[in-house]
């Protein structure tokens, strides 16, 4: 497969103080669901080393609709807007294609 049309997703979250545990409990439902899309080529969460309540999300979609279809999808709206949103101090994402040398 050819990354030309591919998009990378970085999320960095920072979590409000005494929820880290339960973003991550509910963070383990999204990928689960996440990596089951046609259009998710990976789902890989990280923790800061620095501060435990902030965590990078690191994503891949073989394309921008496989990345709207994503957000428009049932866990991400229940889970992602509903329920981890209102627990985060902080979030911002950045959208990026992958260079090949």
């Amino acid at each position: 497969m050819e990354n030309q049309n591919q998009v990378h997703v970085f999320a960095t979250w920072k979590v409000k103080e005494g929820q880290i545990e339960n973003v991550l409990n509910l963070l383990q439902t999204v990928h689960d669901e996440s990596i089951k899309e046609e259009g998710n080529l990976f789902y890989k969460i990280h923790q800061s080393n620095s501060d435990l309540n902030t965590l990078i999300l690191f994503e891949g979609y073989i394309n921008e609709s496989a990345v709207t279809e994503h957000r428009n999808s049932a866990h991400f709206q229940d889970v992602v807007l509903g329920k981890i949103v209102p627990l985060l101090e902080n979030r911002e994402i950045v959208l990026a294609k992958p260079l090949e040398y």
